[in-house]
C-alpha cells in the first residue's frame, strides 16, 4: 500500500478515530495506540505481498533478541562481538538475498556465455521486498548502540515493534534511530491541535510534490529517455526535468510520512534540505537522504 491510494485514505481515517480516542483511557490508552500501530503497520506492509511481514518479523525478533542477550553482557566481552556478528549476519544475508540474488546469477550465466560454457542456472525471480534496507538499517542499529553501550536493550516487544514497523517511514524513509524514535514510542501522547495541524499541511505539501510535481513530469522525462535519436535540447530538457522530478517525488513522499507521523503524535527527522543548493559534493549528500548518510557515517 502507498500513501497516495484511495485504500489508504480509509484506512487511515479509521486509524485516526480509533488512535486518538485510545489517547483518553487511564493507564493502557498508549498500550491499545502501539498495538494498533503495529497492526496497522502489517497492513500496511502486507497489502500486496502479505509474505514480506514475515522477513519484517524475521528481522525484528532476530535483533530483540540479540538486544536482550547484549544486555546481559559486559562492554568488551567476547560473546557480545560474537551476538553483533549475527545480528550483522543475518540482517544483511536477507538484504543481499533479496537484492543481488537476480543479479548474482545473471552475471554469472553471462559470464559463462561469453566463455562459451553453457550455464543451466535456473532464475530465482527474487522479488525485491518494499523498504527491505529501511528496517534492516533501523534494526541494526538498535543492536549497535546497544553493543556501544550507548542504548539499554528493550523489553516491551510491542514498544519495540513500533520503532521498527512504523508505518509512515516504513517503506521510504526517513532511516530513524533507536534513540530517537524509541523515547516517543514509550511515551505517553496525547491529541495536540497545533501538530496536528502541522502534520496536514506537511502532508499536503508533500502529496503536492509527489503528485502534481513529479507524477506530472515523469511522462515527459520517460518519452525523451526512450526516443530513438532526441536532440540535445531534448536531452538537456529531460535531464533537468528528471533532477526536479527526483527530488520532489523523494522529498514528496517523506513529507506525507512525517507530516502523517506528526497527526499521530510522532516527529520524524527532516530526510532532505535544498540539496540542489549544495555548494559541493560532500554538501550534497549531507542534504540528500539525510536519515541514509548519516546512518552511513555513525554505524
Amino acid at each position: 500500500m502507498t500513501f497516495i491510494q484511495v485504500e489508504f485514505l480509509y484506512l487511515f481515517s479509521i486509524v485516526m478515530a480509533l488512535y486518538w480516542s485510545f489517547s483518553r483511557i487511564p493507564e493502557i490508552g498508549r498500550t491499545l495506540q502501539n498495538v494498533m500501530l503495529v497492526v496497522v503497520s502489517f497492513v500496511f506492509y502486507g497489502w500486496i505481498h502479505p509474505w514480506f511481514c514475515g522477513l519484517l518479523l524475521f528481522s525484528a525478533v532476530l535483533d530483540y533478541n540479540i538486544g536482550i542477550a547484549m544486555g546481559k553482557t559486559q562492554p568488551g566481552e567476547s560473546r557480545r562481538g560474537w551476538l553483533l556478528a549475527l545480528s550483522m549476519a543475518g540482517n544483511l544475508g536477507m538484504l543481499a538475498y533479496f537484492k543481488y540474488a537476480n543479479f548474482f546469477l545473471d552475471n554469472v550465466v553471462a559470464v559463462s556465455e561469453a566463455l562459451g560454457v553453457q550455464a543451466n542456472v535456473p532464475s530465482l525471480q527474487v522479488i525485491l521486498p518494499v523498504g527491505i534496507s529501511f528496517y534492516t538499517f533501523q534494526t541494526m542499529s538498535y543492536t549497535i548502540d546497544i553493543y556501544r553501550d550507548e542504548l539499554k536493550p528493550r523489553t516491551h516487544f510491542i514498544d519495540y515493534m513500533v520503532f521498527v514497523s512504523f508505518f509512515p517511514q516504513l517503506v521510504a524513509g526517513p532511516v530513524e534511530r533507536a534513540s530517537r524514535l524509541l523515547p516517543q514510542v514509550e511515551k505517553d501522547r496525547t491529541f495536540d491541535g497545533r501538530m496536528f495541524a502541522s502534520g496536514v499541511g506537511l502532508a499536503m505539501w508533500g502529496g503536492f510534490k509527489k503528485m502534481v510535481v513529479a507524477d506530472t513530469i515523469a511522462p515527459y522525462v520517460d518519452t525523451v529517455f526512450i526516443h530513438q535519436s532526441p536532440s540535445f535540447g531534448m536531452v538537456a530538457a529531460a535531464t533537468l526535468g528528471f533532477a526536479i522530478q527526483i527530488l520532489a517525488d523523494f522529498s514528496g513522499y517523506t513529507d506525507i510520512a512525517r507530516g502523517i507521523s506528526r497527526m499521530l503524535g510522532f516527529e520524524l527527522m527532516l530526510n532532505f534540505k535544498n540539496p540542489y543548493l549544495a555548494k559541493n559534493p560532500s554538501d550534497f549528500w549531507r542534504r540528500w537522504h539525510i536519515s541514509f548518510s548519516t546512518w552511513i557515517r555513525d554505524y
